[in-house]
């Protein structure tokens, strides 16, 4: 699907990961029933097309002791008896529909690779951009800024529904930060997406005025607002 689709395409972006596991990841999606979900160690993202007791069930059946689901729905989940949320947020969901206002990479920007695992654990545990696991990149192209030995700066790509690639892991050492690396990185992550014919999105806490900010510039918008739900089996 190429962005002249993506318009009247934008309705598997309601749900992405549902989209993403149904879709392009299906080769990585677990899961045979009413629910599909990651493996744990690419992401703990989880997905039902209809919230229903019986999609649950299936959900439950899928995870391991202790472990947790997160969903992407276009509203908050009220889980059935059995079910406890443990976290809950709106997020934006921003599109990027033109490359036009893209910034330059970094000339330093190099491609990351499993051997660069290590240190994008580690930056992801400082900067805190979001769930990151040791096989995380798998999902896609993940790029970086590296000072000698260690990682300062990164961002990739994750969620892939039909026709559109979602940007993320933007994250950026805090001592390195006010230099301009996560927008070049966000810019060089979209730009490669742009180049498959597909369509760059994203998501950001409301709060975050700063990142958002730094998005709007590079030519995304809010599309909608969605709900994160991180969800547990009661005892679980």
């Amino acid at each position: 699907m190429t962005r002249s689709d993506s318009g009247a395409a934008e309705h598997v972006l309601n749900d992405p990961i549902w989209s993403a596991l149904m879709g392009p990841h299906a080769h990585l999606a677990q899961g045979t029933g009413a629910a599909r979900r990651y493996p744990g160690e690419v992401s703990p993202f989880c997905a039902f097309d209809v919230s229903s007791e019986g999609a649950y069930g299936d959900l439950a059946a899928l995870l391991g002791p202790g472990e947790a689901a997160a969903l992407l729905r276009p509203h908050p989940e009220s889980p059935p008896p059995g079910w406890k949320l443990v976290y809950g947020a709106a997020l934006l969901q921003l599109v990027c529909p033109l490359p036009s206002r893209l910034l330059p990479a970094p000339e330093e920007a190099v491609t990351l690779g499993a051997t660069d695992v290590p240190e994008m654990l580690a930056l992801v545990e400082l900067a805190r951009p979001g769930p990151f696991g040791p096989q995380t990149l798998s999902l896609g192209r993940y790029i970086g800024v590296q000072d000698g030995d260690r990682l300062v700066a990164m961002a990739g790509e994750r969620l892939h529904p039909a026709g559109f690639v979602e940007v993320s892991a933007v994250c950026t050492h805090p001592e390195y930060r006010g230099r301009g690396l996560g927008a070049s990185l966000t810019a060089e992550v979209a730009r490669g997406i742009f180049a498959r014919g597909l369509t760059p999105f994203l998501h950001v806490m409301p709060d975050n005025v700063g990142a958002r900010r730094v998005y709007e510039a590079l030519g995304f918008a809010v599309r909608a607002e969605i709900a994160l739900s991180v969800l547990k089996p009661v005892g679980g």
